[in-house]
């Protein structure tokens, strides 16, 4: 019978049926807290060009925000998932899907659910700015490519047990030492996550307690104290990055390189 749906459209009602239940079963998965970091839902609606009327009717498309508001809002607010007032919600009619969206088994439709974390482009790549202290540069490119991106004082740096560091984010010997002087040369390093698509920042040896400290404050204030060079803090849009006591680089998804 779903094939049968798939081949041919139902009546307008049927189809809207089919997209929020859809949009539903996604849409649960956030009632773990993570309903606050969705920035907008992108639904992608690949039809016959017959079709579209009927999915153009299910959607409201003659009055622009119902959906959004009398299905897919009243459906978080009944799972009591909170989504930003800012959210947004996209429809897009393609013949191909992006590749990391997520198809639905009963309709011709696709699904993206685009958080704080990274939109529906992107995701692999972010910038970190130098927000206090000096670094070789002011902002900083990283992608999901360059494996271990590490951060400390110096470009390069031989370690004790004569292996050489590079630090990908090297913040300056020179200059005025006040704000690099807690920085150590092997202090953090970010690493990309492939099973869950996100950027992840650890402390390095020189990071961690007893020597220089590593803090990470998110958008909301929270202060995060990393303690174990083993346990990684999944970075999200606007978190800040504290080495020491005066240095602060800045993480974000949207910006220009240097």
């Amino acid at each position: 019978m779903l094939n049968l749906f798939k081949e041919r459209a139902g009546d307008v009602k049927q189809i809207r049926n089919h997209l929020t239940r859809f949009i539903k079963e996604k849409l649960q998965r956030a009632e773990s807290g993570e309903g606050g970091n969705i920035t907008c839902i992108h639904l992608f609606i690949n039809c016959a060009d017959n079709e579209r009327h009927l999915y153009e009717a299910a959607l409201f498309f003659d009055v622009p925000g119902k959906f959004k508001t009398d299905e897919v809002q009243r459906m978080a607010d009944d799972f009591a998932i909170q989504l930003p007032g800012s959210w947004k919600f996209e429809v897009v009619f393609t013949d191909k899907y992006p590749e990391r969206s997520y198809k639905a088994t009963d309709i011709d439709a696709a699904l993206f659910v685009a958080t704080r974390k990274g939109g529906l482009t992107q995701t692999n790549r972010a910038f970190i700015k130098i927000l206090n202290g000096q670094a070789e540069k002011e902002i900083y490119l990283v992608n999901d490519s360059m494996g271990k991106i590490n951060i400390g004082r110096e470009a390069k740096v031989q370690l004790a047990a004569g292996h050489m560091r590079k630090n990908t984010i090297a913040f300056v010997s020179s200059g005025d030492m006040d704000m690099n002087r807690s920085v150590s040369r092997q202090h953090a390093h970010i690493e990309w996550e492939p099973a869950t698509g996100s950027f992840l920042a650890f402390a390095d040896a020189g990071g961690i307690p007893p020597l220089n400290k590593m803090k990470i404050r998110t958008v909301e204030g929270q202060l995060i104290k990393m303690q174990a060079i083993e346990v990684g803090h999944r970075l999200e849009e606007g978190d800040q990055l504290i080495l020491g006591d005066a240095a602060v680089l800045e993480f974000s998804y949207a910006g220009e390189e240097k």
